[in-house]
């Protein structure tokens, strides 16, 4: 897939994309997405590259190469960025020559989380999928890109309507690296209609006598 009707926000300095929609870019230092939560500090400054959509389900896909990341947080994946203080992100970020960390953030209201695992340095590419289903929306990652497995659903406070995603690659730290994004797809939602447990139910009121 070629991006079309992706545009750039906060445009990065070096990039490429050839034909068949590869796409390369080279990292600035200190740059980022993070608001408020334990640190304290915010920032809003990571080059995001994305489409609009008001479509209510669907999926999108991508392959993340990140053979050059070499300095702790250096990091690159998907994104719904819809204002500095309502967005979401998925990405590994190099920590060490040891591990490094698989994670989301998650943003609404100016409030980020951090949700991660540790993977070892040696993975230099990853699958993500990120699924909408109307304000609630999943991440997916893969070693593979055909087996997913489940990262995190979550709710979007802004997140009805019009919505925009894509990819964003950044080094909050003093370091710039090259990331590399390839296989973008957009397909029919992926992530089905929950079936399972009902919602709970009062229990009914007993009369006193």
């Amino acid at each position: 897939m070629r991006p079309e009707g992706f545009q750039w926000i906060r445009e990065p300095e070096t990039w490429k994309m050839d034909g068949e929609g590869r796409l390369e870019v080279i990292t600035v230092p200190c740059t980022d997405l993070w608001q408020k939560t334990y640190y304290h500090f915010q920032n809003d400054s990571a080059p995001v590259f994305q489409m609009e959509t008001e479509e209510q389900y669907f999926s999108f896909v991508v392959k993340t190469d990140f053979e050059d990341s070499h300095h702790r947080f250096d990091q690159c994946g998907i994104v719904m960025y819809l204002d500095s203080e309502n967005w979401l992100k998925a990405s590994v970020e190099y920590e060490n020559e040891q591990y490094q960390h698989l994670g989301s953030v998650v943003t609404n209201g100016g409030y980020s989380d951090w949700a991660t695992t540790e993977i070892e340095a040696s993975v230099k590419s990853m699958w993500y999928r990120f699924s909408r289903r109307e304000d609630d929306y999943r991440i997916e990652c893969s070693d593979d890109g055909r087996t997913f497995h489940q990262m995190r659903i979550c709710h979007m406070n802004e997140g009805k309507g019009k919505i925009r995603f894509g990819i964003y690659a950044c080094s909050p730290e003093y370091s710039s690296f090259k990331a590399v994004f390839s296989h973008m797809r957009l397909m029919e939602c992926q992530w089905n209609a929950h079936e399972g447990q009902q919602p709970d139910q009062p229990e009914p009121q007993t009369e006193q006598l």
